[in-house]
């Protein structure tokens, strides 16, 4: 929480509402350590540049209507419906399928099932999914985190992580990860590993907490952390 908030001291913007906003992070665990998939972003990039980061980014109002394979488990439901207003499970749903289609514009990556055809994508943002006969699995995914960007900051986003397996990736775009896109790199990462690269700080943090939930046995019912600015304070809740 102390680092978070040295890393956030700067809060000269004008006030805004913080997005809705999805990461997704993707773990190989067949290996004698799992590994993270991580990718850096573009040297040229305004925000965060040559970081390594989690893909994501902002919930659109698209995410929503597009048809989908499985269902969350309860447990994330409940909680990606908890301290915010207007909870819904629609509005749930839609930052779990934003991850998925975050996961696709930044690495490539197509995770879901392909063994219903082709679903009626809601616009050319999720057209990859048609064309490869591929339903988002919101089955596949775990919500581990939540972390919202304190006030007064250029940017603000309220951004739930999300956790799936390697394994439920059934599809590849090339050509997505390169000189000209927001990745230039991708690298899978053990928990080590990520602690001598140049992170944000809250991606540290949600590391940190992602390695506490392994070493506990990963069981979906554990209480998901929680980070905000209270009162001039960062501050840790758990969403039980």
């Amino acid at each position: 929480m102390n680092r978070l908030l040295k890393d956030e001291r700067g809060q000269n913007s004008n006030y805004m509402r913080p997005r809705d906003a999805s990461a997704i992070i993707v773990v190989d665990r067949k290996g004698r350590q799992p590994r993270l998939l991580m990718g850096r972003r573009h040297p040229d990039m305004k925000f965060m540049p040559n970081f390594f980061v989690f893909p994501g980014g902002r919930l659109e109002s698209f995410d929503k209507s597009m048809p989908v394979y499985g269902v969350l488990d309860s447990d994330s439901e409940r909680r990606l419906m908890s301290g915010v207003q207007r909870p819904s499970a629609a509005r749930a749903r839609g930052l779990a399928t934003a991850a998925i289609r975050e996961l696709y514009e930044e690495t490539g990556l197509l995770l879901g099932c392909s063994d219903l055809g082709a679903p009626q994508v809601p616009c050319e943002d999720w057209d990859a999914f048609r064309q490869h006969g591929i339903y988002p699995d919101l089955g596949a995914l775990t919500f581990v985190a939540r972390a919202i960007t304190p006030p007064r900051r250029p940017r603000r986003f309220d951004t739930r992580f999300f956790v799936a397996d390697a394994a439920t990736i059934c599809g590849e775009v090339p050509g997505m990860v390169g000189p000209d896109r927001e990745f230039v790199d991708l690298r899978w990462l053990t928990f080590e590993e990520t602690r001598s690269m140049e992170l944000p700080t809250v991606t540290h943090v949600v590391i940190e907490e992602l390695a506490a939930r392994f070493e506990a046995g990963f069981h979906p019912r554990l209480p998901v952390p929680s980070y905000a600015m209270r009162h001039g304070r960062m501050v840790r809740t758990l969403i039980a």
